[in-house]
């Protein structure tokens, strides 16, 4: 089933609709439902779809051909000459009575080939498709490769397009959508084993627990989830050793960039060479301090999948113990082990932040924050360092919203609540300060009581799916 993606297909209705020439740039990581999007589209509107395969020019041009004549006249006649002549074609049977949709899928698989594709296309689009009712979509999984060679200012095809759109996980809202039988804290769970990609959560059976689905369709032999991040960094990058030891270690803990080269002995730079790629393909994302500029020399990296994170975490080092043990007693292991709740904690970190993002794009926190994240740093109240769930900040500084997030068995308590309130020293300045406390297991009569005089508003797993 299709799930989600309603601002998307909003704006490809848009363009869709509109009189004139339209050009979208649709890309986004592998996996993440580029073509599971415009399938969709296709079943609301007759489309000319193209995908390109890794493969010489002359046999994507010859394929390309045949989905053109087939689709314009019912039948193939042969293959076009070149690019240029298969544009030109496509060019002459563009009527005003309908809008032509034109989607060619994995663009970076024909450019790489035939780099001079940029170029005849931005030709075409200049002199013949510009003033054309035509609706032209790229789409890519190589988000470099997209943001350098068609969006920047260096492409041929800059300026061109209409519109775009990086298509990314769903968040964990979104994802329930997938597990409607679920408790919300198996939803979590799931989310937090899978994260938000949708092929990797439709691998799940909704119909079976978390449990059941990590051991058949995650640590079973032949599982599609159970190889997937080396196969995706085999596919991706040219040296998958040295990446796979960088996202072990960042599972481990070592968020630094001196604590990952100091963990796998490589090279400071090299590792930071090789978490710029990381990022990149949007496996790895840098953190600074919430309100910190770039600058900052207090960068953490994290791993912005939450599937990887989970398979690194657990599986990567122990594999071949996991297939000794079989795929039952391994999924018991993992889950007894307090390792996963480790894990989990991290992840709702992240739940509770795009919790608090969808109150504020509906305006139902105390101000629209301009920046939020997670914050580390000196709490001259301890006299210690701290670290901060969620900091939340307006323009000013003046507003600041600190939360605290549990994960845990236990309720929230007076320790907790008073620490949390500690972290007010930490901004000074600010002339307003709320907290946003939220925990798994509930909280103490002594919080509840205290929770509106301190102006902390306590937020349960029930609450994060009343949006």
């Amino acid at each position: 089933m299709f799930f989600g993606r309603e601002r998307e297909l909003s704006i490809m209705e848009e363009a869709y609709a509109s009189n004139s020439f339209e050009f979208l740039v649709l890309y986004g990581r592998r996996r993440i439902g580029k073509t599971s999007l415009l399938k969709e589209f296709a079943k609301r509107h007759r489309i000319l779809m193209y995908s390109a395969q890794e493969k010489n020019d002359s046999l994507n041009l010859a394929d390309f051909s045949k989905a053109v004549q087939q689709f314009f006249d019912g039948r193939g006649f042969g293959v076009f000459s070149d690019w240029e002549a298969a544009f030109s074609y496509i060019t002459g049977k563009i009527t005003e009575e309908e809008k032509l949709v034109l989607v060619i899928d994995e663009f970076p698989f024909i450019a790489a080939e035939n780099p001079s594709i940029k170029s005849i296309l931005q030709h075409t689009i200049d002199h013949d498709w510009s003033e054309k009712n035509i609706f032209l979509v790229l789409c890519g999984s190589s988000v470099s490769f997209m943001e350098d060679e068609i969006l920047a200012h260096k492409s041929p095809l800059y300026g061109r397009s209409t519109c775009h759109i990086e298509l990314k996980a769903f968040d964990y809202f979104e994802s329930a959508a997938f597990f409607p039988n679920y408790s919300h804290i198996d939803k979590l769970m799931a989310y937090g084993i899978l994260g938000g990609v949708p092929c990797y959560l439709a691998a799940f059976d909704k119909e079976k627990s978390v449990r059941q689905n990590v051991a058949s369709k995650i640590l079973k032999e032949g599982s599609f989830l159970k190889d997937e991040p080396s196969f995706l960094l085999r596919q991706e990058l040219r040296e998958p050793a040295v990446y796979n030891s960088i996202l072990e270690a960042i599972a481990a803990g070592a968020t630094r960039v001196n604590d990952i080269s100091s963990k796998i002995h490589e090279d400071v730079q090299k590792c930071s060479k090789y978490l710029s790629t990381l990022q990149t393909i949007r496996l790895v994302k840098k953190c600074l301090p919430c309100g910190e500029k770039e600058s900052s020399r207090r960068t953490l990296y994290k791993i912005s999948d939450s599937y990887f994170l989970f398979w690194y975490h657990f599986l990567f080092e122990r594999k071949s113990y996991f297939e000794l043990v079989g795929e039952e007693n391994a999924a018991d292991e993992i889950f007894r082990s307090e390792n996963i709740n480790m894990h989990l904690g991290r992840v709702f970190e992240e739940i509770c932040l795009e919790y608090m993002v969808r109150l504020a794009k509906t305006g139902r926190l105390p101000f629209v924050p301009e920046k939020y994240g997670k914050w580390w740093g000196n709490n001259p109240s301890r006299k210690m360092q701290d670290d901060i769930d969620l900091l939340l900040l307006d323009r000013t500084g003046e507003k600041v919203i600190i939360g605290e997030c549990k994960f845990r068995n236990e309720q929230f308590d007076k320790a907790e609540f008073e620490t949390m309130l500690s972290r007010r020293a930490i901004f000074p300045f600010a002339k307003e300060t709320a907290f946003y406390a939220f925990s798994k297991s509930g909280f103490s009569d002594w919080v509840h009581e205290n929770a509106a005089a301190a102006s902390v508003t306590l937020i349960e797993i029930s609450d994060l799916f009343q949006i």
